[in-house]
């Protein structure tokens, strides 16, 4: 999966160049440059103090590469396999170093405090080599500054504080008055053989502490087995092995481990478009992710992150129905408002925002996420609470009040319409309420439900289908199309003739070569869409074409970066990735993609994927 590339120059770099690391808190992303341009510290919903990627001007950023022209540097990465440890040699005319850098771990799980390290060990000739750590204004509300303390500088920005530790790099050069605001900086020369370590360690609002930097390079060494760990207990065995780890790795990443929920995304405010305009945050929790995620954890086997996450959810909406919010906070509280900062963007594509406006918004589709996630952790051999279970029973009798309401859809759209998506998701709804009603394991009256989900599908078949596309429409009154309606192959909202109609229309208008845009009109407006194009072939085997369903498939699995990250979304003409990243869905819809393929497909047809 690694790819020689030349050191790119100091602007802004593509949004594919980067590489994510993170220990369950937050994310840190890595240009194939060697320098991070993205990290919120110690949490990944504080106000990153780097920020280049979406503030070149004061956003800060912590370099670490050979001193030498761009021009004379190559790169090459990969994550040290079964981890989410990034190791890149970096390449020059007089030798090469190898820079492995890790979110550490601690002994008995995530450190109280973030840890970022980055060693530095010397491979071939010797490679002069320099850091620095500038500190940035955290999306301009904070003022960062260096403090001399009798323990060594502490570098403060709002009240976000962190040192900077090593050894073998010399003492660390402080300049408060930097170009770009105050810096630590330091050089150094690795040669065959010789080790040396930059470290920092954050906390927020809380005493910080420094540690020792011989006990942070043994944390790598910690992290690399810990992650080994948890890969060894990822259960998948089928086709595309080696590509299920990474995307398992992945969205592993996204998992807020303080409270089990699930980011949308590791960043906020990279665009769809070079115009600009739909820039959103999305680290938070949707409903709908964390539904797909736990249905996938839970046919991984892996038992710790679906109890988290499911009892994170349940308790969040508990507390702060009795309606269903489309997304929370990482922390269990409601998503704020957007605030719009003043900060250039992402090689000038504004605006930046914190915070997210779909959240109020009626999304019918939510219920239908909710109840399957539920279903698909009692038919994983679980018992619902007594709260939890009457929890759904009211959802689904809020399901048959609301269906034939119209709502903001999938997509978060301004307009209010009769989504053909949103009309399947309640149709999900009340068929796994049923279930669980028949299975006892909620209250309610699974008669009502059937009978409801009926008129449904009776509403669906005559609204939600064209005859002239020979497609489900996009909504009611309309013959534009929609991309989410494929995720009801899997569903099983239909298998037959119309769905398979349905992803002919949808890749005739919508398809570009293996990659899907979401709706029609999306080409004037943004990127295609990871997810869509992975939903696309998991409906291709559902509906038994298994032939075109792998064809796509291998054509997809290339389309991530060099190692193994997919963003939102992928311009279809040069491949270059667009959109926050890493983005949950796009893994997520891998990973089911895979896992149905694995399912219903013959295993004759799988032989060497």
């Amino acid at each position: 999966m690694a790819r020689s590339t030349p050191h790119p120059s100091s602007e802004q770099p593509g949004i594919e160049s980067y590489a994510p690391i993170g220990d369950g808190r937050t994310v840190a992303l890595i240009g194939s440059n060697g320098r991070i341009d993205w990290l919120p510290l110690p949490n990944l919903t504080n106000v990153p103090v780097f920020a280049r990627l979406l503030d070149d001007e004061t956003g800060g950023c912590f370099e670490l590469s050979p001193d030498a022209p761009s021009a004379e540097i190559t790169s090459e990465r990969r994550y040290v396999p079964n981890t989410n440890v990034l190791e890149t040699t970096f390449t020059t005319s007089t030798g090469s170093v190898r820079v492995t850098d890790a979110m550490v771990s601690g002994v008995a799980g995530r450190l109280p405090w973030a840890e970022l390290a980055r060693r530095v060990e010397g491979v071939t000739g010797e490679v002069p080599m320099r850091w620095r750590v500038n500190p940035g204004a955290s999306l301009r509300t904070a003022a960062p500054w260096i403090e001399p303390t009798m323990h060594g500088h502490v570098v403060r920005s709002g009240a976000t504080a962190f040192t900077v530790v090593g050894f073998h790099h010399g003492p660390a050069d402080p300049d408060p008055d930097g170009g770009t605001g105050p810096e630590l900086t330091g050089t150094f020369v690795a040669r065959a053989g010789s080790r040396h370590l930059v470290a920092l360690a954050a906390t927020h609002d809380e005493p910080l502490h420094f540690p020792d930097p011989h006990n942070v390079d043994l944390g790598i060494d910690r992290t690399v087995e810990n992650w080994r760990h948890w890969s060894e207990v990822f259960s998948y065995e089928g086709p595309y092995a080696e590509r299920m780890q990474r995307n398992a790795l992945a969205l592993k990443l996204l998992i807020f481990s303080p409270t089990g929920a699930i980011a949308a995304a590791a960043t906020t405010s990279l665009p769809e478009n070079p115009e600009g305009g739909k820039n959103w945050d999305y680290r938070f929790a949707w409903v709908r992710d964390l539904a797909y995620t736990a249905t996938a954890l839970v046919r991984f086997g892996l038992r710790e992150e679906t109890q988290a996450a499911l009892s994170w959810m349940l308790r969040t909406i508990r507390e702060h129905g009795p309606e269903l919010h489309v997304m929370y906070t990482l922390d269990g509280d409601l998503v704020p408002e957007p605030s719009e900062h003043d900060v250039a963007g992402w090689r000038g594509i504004g605006p930046v925002v914190t915070g997210n406006p779909a959240n109020e918004q009626l999304q019918l589709g939510v219920y239908g996420d909710l109840i399957s996630i539920c279903r698909t952790y009692v038919d994983a051999g679980n018992v619902l609470d007594v709260a939890t279970a009457r929890m759904l029973a009211g959802v689904a009798d809020r399901t048959c009040d609301l269906w034939r309401n119209p709502d903001s859809g999938m997509w978060e759209l301004g307009e209010q319409r009769q989504y053909i998506s949103s009309k399947m998701g309640c149709w999900q709804a009340l068929e796994d309420a049923a279930a669980l009603a028949e299975a006892g394991a909620i209250p309610g009256s699974a008669g009502r439900w059937r009978a409801e989900q009926h008129r449904i599908r009776q509403w669906i078949d005559e609204h939600g289908w064209s005859d002239r596309r020979g497609a489900y429409r996009f909504y009611a009154g309309s013959d534009e199309l929609d991309a989410s309606v494929l995720l009801h192959a899997p569903s099983g909202f239909d298998r037959g003739e119309r769905m398979s109609s349905t992803i002919d229309a949808l890749s005739d208008e919508l398809g570009a070569g293996p990659l899907l845009y979401r709706y029609s009109g999306a080409q004037r407006e943004e990127r295609t869409f990871v997810a869509c194009a992975f939903w696309r072939v998991e409906a291709l085997a559902c509906v038994g074409r298994h032939d075109e369903a792998l064809e796509l498939m291998d054509e997809l699995v290339e389309r991530s970066n060099d190692v193994g990250i997919y963003a939102e979304m992928i311009d279809a003409a040069d491949g270059t990735a667009w959109g926050n990243t890493p983005q949950a869905l796009s893994h997520l819809a891998f990973l089911g993609a895979v896992m149905t393929i694995r399912d219903l497909v013959p295993k004759d047809l799988l032989d060497g994927r």
